[in-house]
């Protein structure tokens, strides 16, 4: 039997989150030989402007974006709809289509579904998913109970990254030389921070926390957002922007921080386990399903920046039990998050949901 024609649809055609996945998971099927197709919804301001990924609108919700996306999805046999924004698009504009279409959920709906209106909204959008597909088992339960979404229409996919684009630095070398190409210090521990500055991510916590390290220590934050102009760094504070490609500061760091008061399974959790970095996260949605207190790294509350600077100097203080946590992390997301293994399910499900 031929592999069904499958078309993901994305908000934008930025490289994060939800659309991460979403390109990795496109780029692997057509290595594996299988029909695939990327689409967005809408352009944004901050996509690379090189990026080939068509866009159907002008905006997520607009007719003419629904019309074209009802078109292009005639031509698939399965449409995977990639973050929030994709779930309302592609349930209206296949109803009554002959395309199915499953729904990634990325995030924690406990957190973008906090009001009643809105929880019975999404959960009427869901209810037209053939498949609700999401990234943790525990996420797959919030999912059953806050929804009533029935076991068969559900199904458990991580998140996932290709181990071979986030391996660790070779030696301390390639390490410096690393630091060296983001202009960043040579010498000193040096903390990641990746992400959106926005206000769910707390770049404000990262700030904090590294205000209260000694002296000497490093904080690099990559990314951009609405937050970006009232943040205040002080010495030892690196704000280098949106990286394309983030690996490189993986290998130049020590350590990864999250900090945020949402999440789902964060990718830069798993592209830093991937690259040997412990990570000091805070305990928010599904993170301890990549980061494994005492093994992996270490999760505080949110919130707290005192608590994170306390993880922080922990692992910065004992090389040896931050080598230790590193490989462990390298080693469990090698197992469970590497994008080869994670897409065989993927095939699984997308062809049994073209057979119905």
């Amino acid at each position: 039997m031929a592999e069904p024609r499958v078309l993901h649809v994305i908000t934008d055609p930025r490289a994060r989150g939800a659309q991460r996945l979403a390109r990795d998971l496109h780029a692997e099927l057509l290595r594996r030989g299988g029909p695939s197709e990327l689409t967005a919804l809408h352009p944004h301001r901050d996509a690379d402007p090189a990026d080939p990924t068509p866009v159907l609108g002008p905006s997520r919700h607009h007719p003419a974006t629904l019309r074209a996306l009802r078109r292009a999805a005639a031509r698939a046999d399965v449409v995977v709809a990639h973050g929030s924004s994709t779930l309302q698009a592609c349930a209206l504009a296949l109803f009554a289509a002959r395309t199915p279409f499953v729904y990634v959920n990325i995030g924690d709906p406990r957190h973008w579904t906090a009001s009643p209106a809105r929880r019975l909204r999404v959960g009427a959008l869901l209810h037209r998913a053939a498949v609700v597909a999401a990234i943790s088992p525990h996420a797959a339960e919030v999912l059953r109970e806050r929804f009533r979404l029935p076991a068969r229409r559900l199904r458990t996919l991580p998140n996932a990254r290709p181990a071979d684009r986030f391996r660790p630095a070779a030696d301390p070398a390639e390490r410096a030389a690393a630091r060296a190409a983001l202009g960043l210090p040579a010498d000193g521990p040096l903390i990641a921070w990746v992400g959106a500055l926005s206000p769910e991510k707390r770049p404000d916590l990262a700030l904090a926390a590294h205000a209260a390290l000694p002296a000497g220590t490093h904080l690099a934050l990559a990314g951009e957002g609405p937050l970006r102009a009232g943040l205040a760094p002080g010495p030892g504070v690196h704000l280098l922007g949106p990286l394309a490609d983030p690996a490189p500061l993986y290998r130049a760091a020590d350590l990864l921080l999250l900090t945020s008061d949402s999440e789902g399974v964060p990718g830069v959790l798993i592209e830093a386990a991937l690259a040997g970095l412990p990570a000091v996260a805070t305990d928010v949605g599904w993170v301890s399903d990549v980061v494994r207190p005492g093994e992996t790294g270490l999760l505080v509350p949110p919130g707290d920046p005192a608590a994170l600077a306390a993880a922080l100097r922990t692992l910065l203080d004992d090389p040896a039990a931050r080598a230790a946590h590193g490989a462990a992390a390298r080693a469990h997301a090698r197992a469970r998050f590497d994008l080869d293994v994670v897409t065989t399910g993927w095939q699984d499900l997308l062809r049994e949901v073209a057979a119905r």
